[in-house]
């Protein structure tokens, strides 16, 4: 029998965690399960076409809210292509309310509910011997014009599941995906995770033994997909410590963690971790209180503030902060003091999402309570609420636009926060700029990375900032464009020094052995000439890294053979030509 899984992912630098777990916890059928992975970006004819090529008896699809929609409509067509093979559903899109699912959709024949490795084990023996599936515990199933679903699985022990990864052949240039928990201790009504209780843990020799397993592969970034990484701080606290221990100096961890639980001696075990180690992703989602308390979270905002000041001073970690618009009492006037107030913390990246109105989550159930309205189609994000219209919805959406497109990509990061700074809150610029981009039609085509900084600069010349400030704008655009690229042409706006003097002092600069030493070490083998390819030196009118210092003219050696991981920019270093 010929079992496939498959899995389509977002993105293509996603992997699939779950169907490699699958299909792990099955060793005795490796001859009989193979597993497959697109994007969404794929075209349906092209995964119709391509499963239809390996001719499966059984079909089995990893279900998520980005790729049910796909899913739905691939499986009215592989029916009638493949009459005879079975298609099974399993994931968190299609374990709530499965029955309803199974009966709105006759091409689907079974589904696997909850945590899935020994029921899809147990399924698929069953399948191979022709055997009764109305035993198996986890299955929603048609059984003649009757739809069943038999007890739920019990949850296995985390250490009950094999190690996934055997080599990375297939996972060049994707993010790896690791776990060593699964549930959470949290109760938050927005989230899945909250249904199930209790929380279980991989034994620390395992993570260990992967962990090792990542670090000799030296492998870019691992991503624990631990809902709550560091609720149990004794489990943590050790995965930290050998990390640092044990660091390849290449590889990097993200972890989601709850800030409010860190405490100092954990925060200053985190100071001994090299810069780029770990990012850290932390959901806020508000600071409304009223907010807070409906879904469930700690409303203590200003413990949460100290905890994350307090990680943003080591200047080691990579932090990412999320917002949720559309939470109940959560108005257009709430969440721009819920911008404002996380904007402040000055994260490296904040995230604004919108409320996603989940099968099986607590507001799912309470959404006429609080008056939301979501789409009717997967991911049900959501329309209005009692206390946000939809237009102001789209104004948000307008702004979170503007945002990843300046602050999050990290092309204008500098640029923006300085400007946010000559408006009366950050909030306040990103609406207008919002605004801006939508009465110039900017939102309307695609721009190359220079257009996006002269729009940027021409939104400012429409301000009416004085010249001074205006000047430091500039800067601060060409600091941020250089960091992201060493171009061979600016914007026209773009003051270049090209004075026949300053490339002199260039060119004395990388033929000097000191120079090299002292900035450049690790490109000691290099020639002057392909380090003056590789860097770049470029003089400001100010300091980009400190505008409000009186300096007149600084110089910056740009790096782009080292760059930063996360972020992708040149290292930078100031120096004296």
């Amino acid at each position: 029998m010929n079992i496939l899984l498959i899995a389509i992912n977002a993105k293509f630098i996603h992997s699939s965690l779950a169907v490699r777990s699958l299909k792990a916890y099955c060793p005795e059928l490796s001859n009989n399960i193979n597993s497959i992975e697109y994007t969404i970006n794929n075209s349906e004819d092209y995964i119709l076409t391509d499963i239809f090529k390996q001719k499966p008896d059984v079909i089995c699809f990893s279900c998520y809210i980005w790729n049910i929609n796909m899913i739905v409509s691939l499986s009215k067509n592989l029916k009638k292509i493949l009459p005879n093979s079975k298609i099974v559903c399993g994931g968190p899109e299609v374990s709530y309310e499965s029955e309803d699912f199974i009966l709105n959709n006759s091409n689907i024949d079974i589904i696997i509910r909850g945590e899935g490795e020994k029921t899809f084990s147990q399924l698929c023996h069953a399948l191979i011997e022709n055997a009764p599936l109305d035993t198996i515990n986890g299955l929603t199933l048609r059984t003649g014009d009757a739809i069943v679903s038999t007890q739920p699985q019990l949850p296995i022990s985390m250490d009950e599941l094999p190690f996934v990864y055997s080599d990375f052949i297939d996972l060049q240039h994707r993010i790896i995906y690791y776990e060593t928990q699964r549930g959470c201790p949290y109760n938050c009504q927005f989230c899945l995770s909250s249904v199930e209780k209790g929380v279980r843990f991989l034994s620390l020799e395992k993570v260990f033994t992967h962990l090792d397993f990542f670090l000799k592969n030296k492998v870019r970034q691992v991503k624990f997909v631990d809902r709550t990484f560091n609720c149990n701080k004794k489990h943590a606290t050790a995965i930290w410590q050998y990390l640092i221990a044990n660091d390849n100096g290449v590889t990097n961890f993200h972890m989601e963690i709850e800030a409010h639980i860190m405490e100092d001696d954990t925060i200053n075990l985190l100071s001994h971790a090299r810069e780029g180690l770990f990012q850290f992703e932390i959901g806020i989602q508000s600071t409304n209180c009223d907010t807070l308390t409906a879904v469930k979270r700690n409303p203590d905002f200003d413990s949460l503030k100290n905890k994350i000041e307090k990680i943003k001073a080591l200047k080691n970690i990579h932090v990412h902060l999320d917002l949720i618009a559309g939470l109940p009492y959560e108005s257009y006037s709430s969440f721009r003091t819920s911008f404002n107030d996380v904007y402040s913390l000055n994260a490296d990246q904040l995230q604004l999402g919108f409320l996603k109105v989940l099968k099986g989550s607590g507001l799912r159930a309470d959404a006429e309570k609080y008056g939301i309205v979501n789409r009717h189609q997967s991911p049900y994000e959501v329309l209005f609420t009692n206390d946000i219209s939809f237009e102001q919805m789209v104004s948000l959406k307008a702004i979170e636009d503007i945002v990843e497109t300046y602050y999050n990509s990290g092309k204008a990061l500098h640029t923006a926060k300085y400007t946010a700074m000559l408006f009366d809150t950050p909030f306040d610029f990103y609406e207008l700029f919002s605004l801006y981009w939508e009465n110039k039609n900017h939102h309307r085509v695609n721009h190359s990375k220079q257009e996006l900084y002269t729009i940027f600069y021409e939104f400012c010349l429409e301000n009416n900032f004085t010249k001074s400030k205006i000047e430091i704008i500039k800067e601060l655009l060409k600091f941020d464009m250089l960091l992201c690229d060493n171009l061979n042409s600016c914007p026209s706006w773009v003051n270049i020094n090209t004075s026949d003097t300053f490339k002199h002092a260039k060119r004395q600069f990388f033929n000097t052995p000191e120079n090299i030493e002292k900035y450049l070490s690790k490109l000691s083998n290099f020639t002057p000439a392909q380090l003056s390819r590789m860097c770049r030196i470029e003089s400001f009118s100010c300091n980009p890294l400190d505008v409000e210092s009186s300096e007149e003219t600084v110089t910056i050696l740009f790096n782009y053979y080292s760059r930063d991981f996360i972020s992708n920019q040149a290292f930078t270093s100031r120096i004296e030509v």
